[in-house]
């Protein structure tokens, strides 16, 4: 369909991909957000209590991320990421203290493990090979009915990863969405799967330059500005109720639908999609000093709640995805816990008091990534015309994540 304008609701990821898209092709945009920042989960801010700029939520990627790589080519911000040269992934057990690095093989066959030298400690060639499960994982197949049983490297990797990737507890969790991560990293050796974060802060990796990216290209960009309603004349949206009054879509426009789950429940009629949602906490602390480099900008934990600690300068962010029992608890409880866990992780002293630091719960932040909900995820098209989605929600292939996002977003400008 040919539009004289592109109406793209919802400015996280996913709608900022879709936008960037639309901008190169020299389509005309117009970019609404009910917030008053683009980036949605995606973002950074300044914590007065820290006195440093912190991320909304700790995000890892990995090199071989093509849509990410290709989006921050787009918009001017290639270097917008770092992370060792090496492919190399640091863990520390809580209650052993044992320490141990994940590294892949420069090819695709891992011989490393094949051999013994690059295996986690504890762990035998067996367990290994239960990996494989994950390329023909049924449908109702979850993480840990594909690759639990005896050893210790469930506990010491798939867990972790996989309830870092899915944000969902791998008892219930879907098998079936960690394999394509799996085959586009891990799979191609170790050039694929180098650990990636932000240098300076999410906003100015994946925001702001796009936002300067398409204000350059003269697309219209509104925040503060929620979209209350749509209204329908057959097959197609032929209106658009925001805070601040409806505007007409012209015959030629197209909207893409790029907002949560949870807000196109409310504005589609007969909704269909995913309903279920993951809470993940963050917390954040600002160290004494900024601790020695370790050989990635985060390790990953076991034997605690937080899966993965991430460093930039003295601050120390720790995440725990599928926090159903974190995020109920008080800010004061959830801060104590986590520091115990921080200090241990990086070797500081036992008895160090809880420093300046920010709990940023989201209680919401991806969908649940179950099978059921996993086959309720729609596809980029609608039965109007003119509406198509986007969002890490959508039928990717791909778990909720900042390279699904962009992938939809690109997916739905490519059908615009």
């Amino acid at each position: 369909m040919a539009a004289a304008r592109v109406h793209v609701i919802g400015a996280g990821v996913a709608g900022l991909a879709a936008a960037v898209a639309l901008a190169k092709r020299g389509r005309a945009v117009t970019l609404s957000d009910a917030a008053g920042h683009g980036g949605g989960r995606c973002r950074s801010f300044f914590e007065p209590r820290l006195d440093r700029r912190i991320d909304n939520g700790n995000h890892l990627m990995l090199s071989g991320n093509g849509a990410i790589k290709a989006y921050l080519d787009d918009i001017g911000a290639a270097d917008a990421l770092t992370g060792p040269e090496a492919a190399v992934f640091p863990f520390r057990d809580l209650n052993t203290g044992e320490t141990w690095e994940v590294r892949p093989d420069a090819g695709v066959i891992p011989w490393s493990i094949l051999s013994g030298r690059g295996r986690v400690p504890g762990t035998g060639l067996s367990e290994y090979l239960r990996g494989l499960r994950l390329a023909c994982a049924k449908p109702d197949d979850t993480i840990t009915r594909c690759l639990g049983g005896p050893g210790k490297l469930f506990e010491r990797f798939w867990e972790p990863l996989a309830v870092g990737v899915l944000n969902t507890p791998c008892e219930t969790a879907a098998a079936s969405l960690l394999w394509p991560v799996m085959k586009e990293t891990f799979g191609r050796g170790a050039a694929a799967c180098r650990p990636r974060v932000a240098r300076e802060g999410l906003s100015e990796a994946f925001v702001d330059p796009a936002v300067a990216f398409l204000q350059g290209r003269g697309a219209e960009i509104r925040f503060n500005r929620r979209l209350r309603a749509m209204e329908f004349d057959g097959a197609r949206v032929s209106a658009l109720t925001f805070t601040d009054g409806t505007e007409a879509v012209g015959s030629g426009d197209a909207v893409i639908l790029a907002v949560p789950a949870w807000s196109a429940a409310d504005l589609l009629p007969g909704y269909d999609g995913p309903q279920g949602a993951q809470p993940i906490v963050n917390a954040h602390f600002r160290l004494p000093k900024a601790p020695p480099p370790l050989t990635a900008p985060l390790i990953g934990l076991v034997g605690g709640a937080s899966q993965w600690v991430f460093l930039r300068g003295d601050v120390a962010s720790v995440t725990v995805s599928a926090a159903d029992e974190l995020a109920a608890e008080g800010a004061v409880d959830v801060a104590g816990r986590l520091w115990t866990e921080v200090k241990k992780a990086l070797d500081l002293d036992a008895d160090l008091p809880l420093p300046a630091h920010r709990i940023v719960k989201e209680k919401r932040a991806t969908i649940a990534q179950t099978p059921q909900e996993i086959r309720r995820r729609p596809g980029t098209g609608t039965r109007w015309r003119n509406l198509v989605l986007a969002g890490d929600w959508t039928a990717t292939g791909l778990p909720a994540t900042i390279e699904g996002a962009i992938r939809s977003g690109n997916a739905a400008a490519a059908m615009v």
